[in-house]
């Protein structure tokens, strides 16, 4: 055998050597490393437990539900935002403006502003558009709401004039089928300031049609206009009329929907505190009562709730018995 040869075979066996030697060694010696990163760690977590919260926090992270907004971006358009709807059809301009104006975007009520006009006969009343408006005029702020009136008149194609006013007035008498639309598009129109006066006095004597569905979409046409002379008429729709749909429509537009400021429903406080001491009001009214009570103030004291309930209950016990106001509802 050569010199070489042997010298090459040795170092083969020197490696085999070092690759069964190595693993022992590690096998050996990692339980003793364990032990001190662990022994590190418990002398961090004692020494200084907020240093070690804050690791584990970003190690683990959950976005809870409680608290303040958070927001995820500012809600600011970029310019290439703004550019790229510049460059929609309508359709899609308003599908894009619509969420970012119920989400309080900086400029998109505005934006909506500038296109509307234009966006007359070019819109299709499609279900996702009509399901977008639902949502937008359930905003709790006036501004959006508006926007989502404009949007309305605009995919109906309804001019901002006396005009269509009187279209609608004539539509409404004339047309038994049409009545319910006619006259909550009335209320859209007064909204806008178009003949709001005309409006008014078109639509509160259907406040005693014969007819629910006239009623109820009376009431939700003056909701829109929401001048204070319409308060009163509304009261007495939650009061009196015989439809609990009707009263419970009544009870809604006056304590959230419509277009009254906070200012105008705390008006109204006074009249609803004097009914729940009434014998009158049946219970499913005075719970209507009660919770535009809530809804208005805000108030969820133990005063409040001892008042509201039927029966003088606590509200835990009475809530399954109090009837809640719904805020959205279908479109005629």
């Amino acid at each position: 055998m050569t010199i070489r040869k042997a010298r090459s075979l040795h170092n083969r066996d020197r490696r085999k050597e070092v690759r069964l030697v190595l693993p022992d060694r590690w096998r050996a010696a990692w339980p003793k490393a364990l032990a001190a990163v662990v022994l590190t760690l418990v002398l961090i977590l004692s020494i200084h437990p907020k240093i070690a919260l804050g690791a584990w926090e970003q190690f683990v992270r959950v976005i809870g539900l409680a608290g303040e907004p958070l927001p995820a971006s500012p809600a600011v358009f970029s310019e290439h935002e703004v550019e790229e709807i510049e460059g929609l059809p309508p359709q899609e301009q308003v599908m894009r403006l619509l969420p970012r104006a119920t989400n309080h975007y900086q400029g998109a009520i505005e934006l909506i502003e500038r296109k509307v006009d234009g966006w007359h006969g070019s819109l299709d009343y499609t279900e996702a558009l009509s399901g977008m408006l639902i949502t937008t005029m359930d905003s709790n702020d006036l501004r959006v709401r508006a926007a989502a009136i404009e949007v309305y008149l605009a995919a109906w194609n309804v001019p901002k004039n006396s005009e269509s006013v009187e279209t609608l007035i004539d539509r409404a008498q004339s047309d038994p089928d049409r009545t319910a639309n006619a006259l909550w598009t009335l209320g859209l129109l007064g909204s806008r300031g178009v003949e709001a006066e005309r409006v008014k006095e078109t639509l509160q004597p259907y406040l005693k049609d014969p007819r629910e569905e006239v009623r109820f979409w009376a009431v939700e046409g003056i909701a829109l206009v929401a001048t204070d002379d319409v308060i009163e008429p509304l009261l007495g729709v939650l009061h009196d009329d015989p439809s609990i749909r009707v009263r419970e429509r009544a009870a809604c537009s006056l304590a959230q929907t419509g277009m009254f400021e906070t200012s105008q429903r705390m008006k109204i406080v006074p009249t609803l505190l004097d009914w729940m001491d009434e014998p009158g009001p049946d219970d499913t009214t005075r719970g209507f009562v009660f919770h535009a009570l809530r809804d208005i103030t805000g108030d969820r004291s133990a005063r409040t709730r001892r008042r509201g309930v039927p029966g003088g209950t606590s509200h835990t016990e009475g809530q399954a018995e109090v009837p809640v106001p719904r805020m959205v509802s279908s479109r005629p």
